[in-house]
């Protein structure tokens, strides 16, 4: 095949990706928080940042196991659940076979949304593209951008060509943990934000929630939508499968 055009699904299905979990809850945060959502999480990452709440799913971790993306879609019909987060690690770090099971989500007739939880530092743009050329993809996709802020250690490492891709649909995530974090998150959506919803979510730790929407409102923030993850009120923050 050529570098981002992907054959018929009876080509890929036989592909195999190293996995973490894949498990049904409600999505924690965003603009779907509180939905019914099945979680796809692939293993390997390429940030290591300050604050990871899924140490486990890069090295020197290992994958959990290995499973085809036909093994993977027909666990997912095991759910009723209309929406997919595609997650990691990093979801989009398996290049042609990250796209591969992407469009075999999209083939499912019960899935309304895929959200693809990206870093910010892989190129979105020959995923774009895909989405833009072809239907389901257009239909069902988008992109959460989280965009790594000074606290993370891995700001550097962040694409600003990534924001001319994003569509309205589409999320960008900033997570705060200091008055620096803010201070940038509010800079780069200034100078990049082009389209899709900006979310600013707490480091609890050392950003309280209480002083970030105070940041936020004192700021005059009137288009950001502050995202508390509720899965970590529901259950201890470090369950997994929840």
């Amino acid at each position: 095949m050529s570098k981002w055009t992907l054959p018929l699904i009876e080509s890929y299905k036989s592909w195999e990706l190293p996995m973490v979990e894949i498990f049904e809850t409600v999505e924690g945060e965003g603009t779907k928080a509180g939905f019914p959502t099945v979680f796809v999480r692939v293993f390997h990452c390429n940030l290591r940042c300050s604050w990871c709440d899924t140490p486990y799913s890069y090295a020197p971790e290992k994958a959990e196991y290995t499973a085809s993306i036909e093994e993977i879609i027909e666990k997912i019909k095991g759910f009723n659940s209309r929406n997919i987060c595609f997650t990691g690690g990093e979801p989009l770090i398996h290049r042609e076979k990250s796209a591969a099971l992407i469009d075999a989500m999209t083939q499912l007739p019960h899935i309304d949304d895929i959200h693809i939880e990206t870093n910010g530092a892989i190129d979105l743009k020959p995923f774009a593209e895909l989405r833009d050329n072809n239907f389901l993809w257009k239909k069902k996709v988008r992109f959460v951008m989280d965009y790594k802020l000074p606290d993370s250690g891995e700001q550097h490492r962040m694409l600003h060509g990534n924001f001319g891709v994003l569509s309205e649909g589409d999320e960008i995530k900033f997570v705060i943990g200091s008055d620096e974090d803010f201070n940038i998150a509010k800079e780069i959506k200034e100078t990049y934000h082009e389209k899709g919803q900006v979310l600013f979510s707490p480091v609890w730790e050392t950003m309280p929630p209480r002083k970030l929407v105070e940041k936020i409102l004192s700021a005059g923030l009137s288009d950001v939508k502050l995202s508390m993850q509720i899965h970590k009120v529901i259950w201890h923050p470090d369950e997994r499968g929840v």
